[in-house]
C-alpha cells in the first residue's frame, strides 16, 4: 500500500512540476520518499526533486538530492548532470567539471554537455588566472606599503588598489587568506594618517557581508583599538572608522542583506556577545574626554542607527533596554553639556542634537509604562541630583539636560519641567549677570513653549523676562535667542490668522530682526542657526513668508547655512520652507460647519489673503530662482542621525510643492532635485514617502530619464512610482505615476524588465478598467509600451485571462487617446504572436467591426495602427485572411490603398502592403 502510494505521489509531483509549482512538486517527492523502500524509485524521487531544487534556486538542497540518486544509482546521467549545474551555482566549478566530465564519457554525442564542458573549463581557467595574479598583487601591495623607502605615489596607488580588492568577494577572502589582517594591523601600527586610513576602509570592505570575516576582524583589531581610532580628531579617519564599525555591526547582526555562499556557512560563535561589547565601549566613549567632539558623534551616530528596533513589530527591544541601564546617565550628561564651561567635554555643533535625538528614540522603543517610568526615574534622579546651591555649574547642567530633553520626547521633558525647582531655577538663571546662565535659561525658555497651552502660560510669565533681557543685554548671542523665544511664543497660534499673540506688526518686526541677524556673518553659525529657528516659527504668519522670500540675501544665507558642517539647522530650515511653499497639511473648511462654529460663538480658523494659490506661486519661483534645489539636496545628503524621518518628511513635501508647476521641472532636474528625490521615497515616515515619490512622478512624467536619473539611479525610480498606484493614494498621484510609469517604459527593455519585477503589471491592468477617462489613458498608453516586453506578453498568451479581450475592446472607445494607445498595443502584440492574432478573434465577437472601425480613423495614428494590426492579422494564417477578404475590410484596404501617398504615405503603404499580401495568397488579382 504504501510503495502504490509513494507511486501515486511521484505522478502527483510530477504534475505539478509541469505546471511549474515546483513548491508543490517538492512536498510530494519528499512525501513520497518517506514512504518507499525501493531503490529504483528512491533514485527518482530525489532526481526530480534535484530538479525543483534548481528551479527554485535552492541549489545547497539540489546538489545534496542529487548526490543520493547518484549514490543508488552511479551511472545516473540525470542526476549527474544536475548535480553539475547545482554546483556551478554554488561555485564549485572543479566538482562541477567532474560531474560533467562523467556525463559526456556516458553520453559523447550530447551537445549540451559538450557545450558545458567547454564553458567550465574557460571558467576554471579564468578562475585560476586571477586567484593567481590576485595572490602576487595582494603581496606586491603590502610590500610597497610597509616599505619605508617607497614613493609617496607608488605608495597612494597600492593604498588605492588594497581599498578597491578589499571590496570584492574574491579580494577581501584572497587578502583574508594571505595573512592579511596581520599586514594591516602593521599598517594600522605606522600610525601614518593616509597608511592607517586605507588600512581602516580596506578592513571595512573586508568585513561588509561576511560575519566570519567580520568576528576575526573584531577580535584581531579589538574594540579599544577601534574606538582609539574613532576617537580622533580627524573627521576623515572618524568617519572611515564609523564605517568600518557599522560593517561589523551589520555582519554580526545579519543587517547585510547580501547573499551568503561558501565559507560564510561556516559555523559562528554566537555574536550577541560582541555586540554589546561594541555597544558598551560606544556608551564610554560618550563621556571620555579623550574623545573628540567627531568621535562623539560618531559613536552617537552608532548608537542611533543600531540601537532602536527598525520595527516596532519586532518583539524584542532588548538592546534598548540594555542602553537605558547602562548607558542612559551618560547620554544624559552629553545632552547637559554647556559649550561655555571649563569643564565642558569637546563637542562639534551637531552633538547635544545628536544626543536627543538618541533619548527620543530610545524613549519611543519602549514598550510599556512600566519601562517607560524606569526611563523617568533615572531622568529624574539625574537632574535633581545636579541641583546644588553651592555650585551654579551643576545646576546649569541640570537646565540643559531638560532643555536637551524637550528637543527629544517633548511629553518627557513636559514633566520633568514639572519636577519641584526646576521652572524656578530657569527664571534665576535668567536674572543672572552671567551671561552663559541668560544663554542656557532662555535656550531653555525657548524649547520649553512649543505647546499652546504652556506657550499661554509662559506668555504670561515669561514674555516680560525674555523682553527686559533683551533690552539689557548687549551680547549678540543672547540677544538672537531672547529673540526667537519671542518669535516662538508670538507664532504660537499657529496658521491661524485670527488667533494672533501679539499685536498687529510685531511678527514682521521680528522677522526683519531675524533676517537682518541671519545675513550677518560676522556672527557665528551656531548663533546664526537662532536667526533661522526664529523665522520657522515667523513664517507661519503670511506676510512674514512673503517678506522673507523677496529678500533674495536673506534666503542665500539660510541655503548656505544648510550646507555648512552644522546640521542642527536642517529641520528649522526645513520647516520655514514648508510654510513658505504652504506644503504643511491643511484641514479642510465645511461652510456648513464653519457657520455652525459662528453660529455657537466658537472660534474659527482664517485664512491669510497672502495663503492664496497665486501668493504661493509667486513665493515657489523666489525660491527656485534663489537656488533652493541645491540647498535641498545637500541637505538630503547628510549621512547624520539629525536628519530624522520628521526632517525627511518636511523636505518631501517641499519638493513636491517646488513640481507643482511642470515649467518648473527642467531648473529642478538640472539643479540636481531628481536625484535627491530617491533616497526620500525609499527612506522616512509613510507621508514623507509618498510625498517624495509623487514628485518623483511629476517630475518622470515630463522629463527625459536619461537626464533626470542618469546612470543606474534610473532603476530606483520604478519601485516610488509603483508604490503610489494603490487605491489609497488620490487620482492625481495614480495619474501621475501611470506617466511617470509609460515614460520610463518607452526608454528601455531593462527598465520594462523592472517595471514587470516589481509586479506593476496587475494595478495598470486595472487602471485599464477605470471609469474615469484619463487615468484608463494614462494606464492604457503604460501598457502600450509594456508589451514589448517579452514576459508581458506571455501574459497575453497564457489562457484564462480577458487581458486581449480589455485591449481589443479598448480600441473600440469613443476617447482617441485610449483607442490610440489601445491599438498600439494590439499592433505590437499581434506583430509578435501568430497565436495572439488568432486569439484576437476568439475574445470578442466584435473584433472585425472594431478592426474597421480602425483602419477608417479619422485620426491618422490610430487609422496606421488599425492597418498594421490588419496586415499582422493577414500575414498569421491564410483561413484567418480568407475570412477578413470575404468581409468589408477588402474594400476599406481597397479604397485606402487607392488614395494619393501625400501626408498619408504610411497609411497608404501598410494598405498597399495588406492588398499585396491578399495577392500573394491568390484571393484578390491585380487589375490591369
Amino acid at each position: 500500500m504504501a510503495e502504490a502510494e509513494a507511486v501515486q505521489l511521484k505522478e502527483e509531483g510530477n504534475r505539478h512540476f509541469q505546471l511549474q509549482d515546483f513548491k508543490a512538486a517538492t512536498k510530494s517527492y519528499s512525501q513520497a520518499l518517506k514512504l518507499t523502500k525501493d531503490k529504483a524509485l528512491l533514485a527518482t524521487l530525489y532526481r526530480n526533486r534535484a530538479a525543483c531544487g534548481l528551479k527554485t534556486e535552492s541549489y545547497v538542497q539540489a546538489a545534496s538530492d542529487a548526490s543520493r540518486a547518484i549514490d543508488i544509482n552511479s551511472s545516473d546521467i540525470k542526476a549527474l548532470y544536475r548535480r553539475c549545474q547545482a554546483l556551478e551555482h554554488l561555485g564549485k566549478l572543479d566538482q562541477a567539471f567532474k560531474d560533467v566530465q562523467r556525463c559526456a564519457t556516458l553520453e559523447p554525442r550530447n551537445q549540451n554537455f559538450q557545450e558545458t564542458l567547454r564553458r567550465l573549463n574557460t571558467s576554471i581557467q579564468e578562475k585560476l588566472r586571477v586567484q593567481f595574479s590576485t595572490d602576487s598583487r595582494v603581496q606586491k601591495m603590502f610590500e610597497i606599503l610597509l616599505d619605508e623607502n617607497s614613493e609617496a605615489d607608488k605608495s597612494e596607488k597600492a593604498a588605492n588598489n588594497l581599498i578597491v580588492l578589499g571590496r570584492e568577494e574574491a579580494g577581501a577572502e584572497k587578502i583574508f587568506q594571505n595573512n592579511g589582517v596581520a599586514l594591516l594591523l602593521k599598517l594600522l601600527d605606522t600610525k601614518k594618517p593616509e597608511l592607517v586610513l586605507a588600512a581602516v576602509r580596506t578592513l571595512s570592505g573586508m568585513c561588509s557581508g561576511h560575519r566570519a570575516r567580520a568576528t576575526v576582524i573584531l577580535h584581531a583589531v579589538q574594540i579599544d583599538r577601534i574606538c582609539s581610532l574613532m576617537a580622533v580628531e580627524n573627521e576623515e579617519m572618524s568617519l572611515a572608522v564609523c564605517n568600518l564599525l557599522q560593517a561589523i555591526i551589520d555582519s554580526l547582526s545579519g543587517e547585510d542583506e547580501r547573499e551568503h555562499r561558501g565559507k560564510e556557512e561556516a559555523l559562528v560563535l554566537d555574536t550577541k556577545k560582541d555586540l554589546k561589547q561594541i555597544t558598551s565601549h560606544l556608551l564610554d566613549m560618550l563621556v571620555s574626554k579623550k574623545v573628540s567632539g567627531q568621535g562623539r558623534d560618531q559613536a552617537l551616530n552608532l548608537l542611533n542607527k543600531n540601537v532602536p528596533r527598525k520595527d516596532l513589530a519586532i518583539h524584542d527591544n532588548s538592546r534598548t533596554i540594555y542602553v537605558v541601564d547602562n548607558g542612559l546617565r551618560k547620554i544624559l550628561k552629553v545632552v547637559g553639556q554647556v559649550p561655555d564651561l571649563p569643564s565642558c567635554l569637546p563637542l562639534t555643533d551637531n552633538t547635544r542634537m545628536l544626543a536627543s535625538i538618541l533619548i527620543n528614540k530610545l524613549y519611543d522603543d519602549l514598550r510599556c509604562d512600566p519601562e517607560r517610568d524606569h526611563f523617568r526615574k533615572i531622568c529624574e534622579e539625574y537632574i535633581t541630583g545636579k541641583f546644588d546651591p553651592q555650585d551654579m555649574d551643576k545646576n546649569l547642567n541640570a537646565i540643559q539636560t531638560v532643555s536637551g530633553i524637550l528637543q527629544g520626547p517633548f511629553d518627557l521633558g513636559n514633566q520633568l519641567l514639572g519636577l519641584k525647582g526646576v521652572m524656578e531655577m530657569m527664571v534665576a538663571l535668567c536674572g543672572s549677570e552671567r551671561e552663559t546662565d541668560q544663554l542656557v535659561a532662555v535656550e531653555a525658555l525657548i524649547h520649553a513653549s512649543t505647546k499652546l497651552s504652556r506657550a499661554t502660560f509662559i506668555i504670561t510669565n515669561g514674555v516680560s523676562l525674555l523682553k527686559q533681557i533683551y533690552k539689557t543685554t548687549k551680547n549678540e548671542k543672547i540677544k538672537i535667542r531672547t529673540l526667537v523665544g519671542l518669535c516662538k511664543l508670538g507664532s504660537a497660534g499657529g496658521t491661524d490668522y485670527g488667533l494672533r499673540q501679539f499685536a498687529e506688526g510685531s511678527t514682521e518686526k521680528l522677522a526683519k530682526q531675524c533676517r537682518k541677524w541671519l545675513c550677518n556673518t560676522a556672527i557665528d553659525t551656531r548663533t546664526r542657526r537662532w536667526a533661522v529657528e526664529g523665522l520657522a516659527y515667523l513664517t507661519l504668519d503670511a506676510d512674514v513668508k512673503d517678506d522673507f522670500v523677496q529678500d533674495v540675501p536673506a534666503l542665500q544665507a539660510m541655503f548656505e547655512l544648510a550646507k555648512t558642517s552644522d546640521k542642527t539647522i536642517l529641520y528649522s530650515v526645513a520647516t520655514t520652507l514648508v510654510n513658505c511653499t504652504n506644503s504643511y497639511d491643511v484641514k479642510e473648511v465645511i461652510p456648513e460647519l464653519v457657520q455652525l462654529a459662528k453660529f455657537s460663538k466658537q472660534h474659527v480658523p482664517e485664512e491669510h489673503p497672502k495663503d492664496k494659490k497665486d501668493f504661493i506661486d509667486m513665493r515657489v519661483k523666489r525660491l527656485l530662482k534663489a537656488g533652493v534645489i541645491s540647498a535641498l539636496a545637500c541637505m538630503v545628503k547628510a549621512d547624520s542621525a539629525i536628519l530624522t524621518d520628521q526632517t525627511k518628511e518636511l523636505l518631501a513635501r517641499v519638493f513636491l510643492a517646488l513640481c507643482d508647476n511642470p515649467k518648473d521641472r527642467g531648473t529642478i532636474v538640472a539643479q540636481g532635485g531628481g536625484k535627491a528625490l530617491i533616497p526620500l521615497a525609499l527612506e522616512g515616515t509613510d507621508v514623507g514617502k509618498v510625498k517624495a515619490a509623487h514628485a518623483l512622478a511629476k517630475i518622470a512624467a515630463v522629463s527625459n530619464p536619461d537626464i533626470a536619473f542618469p546612470g543606474e539611479r534610473v532603476y530606483e525610480v520604478v519601485r516610488p512610482l509603483v508604490s503610489l498606484l494603490d487605491t489609497q493614494r488620490d487620482g492625481l498621484q495614480n495619474y501621475e505615476a501611470l506617466l511617470g510609469l509609460t515614460n520610463l517604459s518607452g526608454r528601455s527593455d531593462k527598465l520594462r524588465q523592472k517595471i514587470f519585477k516589481e509586479r506593476a503589471l496587475p494595478d495598470i491592468e486595472n487602471y485599464m478598467f477605470e471609469n474615469h477617462d484619463q487615468l484608463r489613458q494614462a494606464a492604457t498608453e503604460c501598457m502600450c509600451n509594456m508589451v514589448l516586453n517579452k514576459e508581458v506578453q506571455e501574459r497575453f498568451l497564457a489562457d484564462g485571462n480577458d487581458r486581449l479581450k480589455l485591449v481589443v475592446l479598448l480600441c473600440g472607445e469613443d476617447d482617441g487617446k485610449v483607442q490610440n494607445a489601445a491599438a498600439g498595443a494590439l499592433a505590437m502584440l499581434t506583430a509578435a504572436h501568430k497565436k495572439l492574432c488568432l486569439k484576437m478573434t476568439q475574445v470578442t465577437t466584435q473584433w472585425l467591426e472594431i478592426l474597421q472601425r480602425l483602419c477608417l480613423h479619422d485620426q491618422l495614428s490610430v487609422q496606421h495602427r488599425g492597418l498594421v494590426i490588419a496586415y499582422n492579422l493577414l500575414a498569421a494564417d491564410a483561413e484567418l485572411a480568407k475570412k477578413l477578404v470575404e468581409s468589408e475590410l477588402l474594400e476599406i484596404l481597397t479604397v485606402v490603398g487607392k488614395q494619393e501617398p501625400d501626408e498619408k504615405a504610411e497609411v497608404v503603404q501598410v494598405a498597399r502592403e495588406c492588398l499585396i499580401k491578399c495577392m500573394d495568397y491568390g484571393f484578390i488579382k491585380p487589375v490591369s
